[in-house]
């Protein structure tokens, strides 16, 4: 009962209604044709709030309207975009309590991380709007004299963002917000599974655009499942970028169907994340970043520790340690102060859990913690599990896949160069860490012949990027970045200029060729 009424202020102070339109032009909200899809709490079971779907013809309509707004977006200067960007921000963080509450109720996530994930997106405005200054070229010599060579990025157009349900606000921020200062506009695909948390962000967004007489159409979101609209963004030539989170399966459909009309795509896929620990390491630091790695958010981040690879003469210590601390962890309601663990999405991510369970025990491995149903009280006990701990092969065909829930396997290695082939010898490649205070391992684990993921970490988990760092991997994770460093430049297309300004017309590699209008 209480929390029924912290979740319906927490709606009203979000402006979600019973029923909501599932299309906004950045300043309008529309009416559309579809079903209305009910969006249902995960952690009762619960209907929270309904969206009424876009059809394919507001999706087309939303396109055209995203069309001219770029053309009129991308010329007013980066600095002023930046500063929609920041005021955006600032609106954010009004309204970090309620939304980060909403994140957790929807997505099933304990309220700290629903808190972090809202300020993930207020880092990334911060981000983004020094940024806004900071979109440089490069100035070259030409070997003609008299002439003068640079190179600058322009806006490339709509991006298309489709995101996923474990990070059902962040991750469009990181896109969004970049590629507004780059003076590109954002066309938002939500997952079906936590549309409410799309249009809470922006009723928010809303507000500063209709405030600064941004044009309609640089922000737009259209939510709809499947049923209304399936490739549609990815076989759409007007969308010239299309950011894909989600997984590996997937995502190898969005990157040939987008490839196949020679667009460019940002894919964040699938992770199989590995930590491994030396006897070298602090153990206690380990420990530490295993359980929220493998845990948080229930197992459901791309960057969840999936792996972790113990020496031999530590294994047995280790083992029995941290299946004393997930005896510890509390699984409940994500709104309780105390809880570690709340539930899995929905029922196919829990029987996704058992299922993986019971092919470790095929293989030959052992199940040493939990991998069953967890009862808690007025709760819906078709999503919440007992995270699990499995002693494992590293070569297991399950181990090689990504489970996206609480399932971490143990596997013993002897040698150094045993570790790091364990390591990757995963089709994934998206985070990684090692812990140890061995200044010869560490340096070997970030080099050349180390880890082969795009994320790296000595002596901190895998899990928790930060965003002034570019977010992405390798393999069957996409390869694609974004949030820092310079995976601005993927919103943005490249031109090569040179200037003469001399009376003579020199050909690059002292090419004659005279003619003569005589």
């Amino acid at each position: 009962m209480k929390d029924n009424l912290v979740i319906q202020q927490v709606l009203k102070d979000l402006g979600i209604e019973a029923v909501n339109p599932g299309l906004c032009t950045g300043t309008k909200w529309i009416e559309t044709a579809g079903d209305v899809l009910t969006s249902c709490s995960p952690v009762d079971g619960n209907a929270i709030a309904g969206v009424k779907q876009c059809t394919r013809a507001d999706y087309e309509m939303l396109v055209a309207r995203a069309r001219e707004a770029f053309m009129e977006w991308r010329m007013v200067p980066a600095p002023r975009r930046g500063e929609i960007v920041r005021l955006i921000g600032q609106e954010l963080r009004k309204y970090k309590e309620p939304l980060g509450k909403l994140v957790s109720w929807e997505m099933g996530k304990i309220y700290q991380e629903g808190l972090g994930e809202v300020q993930e997106m207020i880092d990334i405005c911060d981000f983004a709007v020094g940024l806004s200054r900071q979109l440089y070229g490069l100035t070259m010599h030409s070997e003609r004299p008299g002439h003068r060579m640079y190179e600058q990025y322009h806006p490339l157009g709509i991006v298309g963002v489709v995101s996923a349900f474990n990070f059902p606000v962040a991750v469009w921020s990181w896109n969004a917000m970049i590629a507004l200062v780059c003076g590109d506009v954002v066309l938002w695909k939500p997952s079906s599974k936590v549309l409410l948390c799309a249009i809470a962000v922006h009723r928010i967004v809303a507000r500063v655009l209709a405030e600064n007489h941004v044009p309609e159409g640089v922000l737009s979101l259209v939510a709809a499942s499947s049923k209304y609209l399936g490739d549609d963004l990815f076989k759409d030539r007007n969308i010239p970028l299309i950011s894909f989170t989600g997984s590996t399966r997937i995502g190898k459909q969005a990157g040939r169907l987008v490839g196949e009309r020679l667009g460019r795509t940002i894919l964040e896929l699938g992770g199989n994340n590995a930590i491994i620990v030396t006897p070298d390491a602090d153990q206690e630091l380990a420990l530490r970043a295993v359980v929220f790695g493998a845990v948080g958010t229930a197992g459901q981040r791309c960057t969840s520790t999936r792996r972790i690879i113990l020496h031999d003469s530590i294994f047995d210590e280790f083992r029995d340690r941290l299946v004393k601390v997930y005896k510890s962890l509390k699984i409940g309601n994500p709104l309780d102060s105390a809880t570690h663990v709340g539930p899995l999405i929905d029922r196919q991510a829990a029987d996704s859990f058992f299922n993986a369970v019971s092919e470790v025990k095929k293989a030959g491995g052992k199940v040493i913690y939990g991998g069953t149903p967890a009862v808690v009280r007025d709760c819906n006990p078709e999503c919440f599990v007992v995270p699990c701990l499995a002693e494992a092969g590293n070569h297991f065909a399950i181990v090689q896949e990504e489970t996206f829930a609480p399932l971490l396997y143990l596997i013993r290695y002897r040698t150094f160069e045993e570790a790091i082939q364990f390591h990757n010898s995963v089709p994934q490649g998206l985070s990684s860490a090692m812990f140890s205070n061995n200044l010869r391992e560490a340096e070997r684990f970030l080099s050349h012949a180390g880890s082969d993921c795009g994320i790296a970490n000595i002596n901190i988990g895998t899990s928790g990027a930060e965003i002034g760092g570019a977010f992405g991997g390798e393999k069957d994770t996409g390869g694609g970045r974004e949030s820092g460093s310079d995976a601005w430049k993927a919103y943005m297309r490249r031109q090569t200029n040179t200037i003469n300004y001399s009376s003579e017309l020199p050909l690059a590699q002292g090419i004659e060729f005279k003619v003569t209008d005589s």
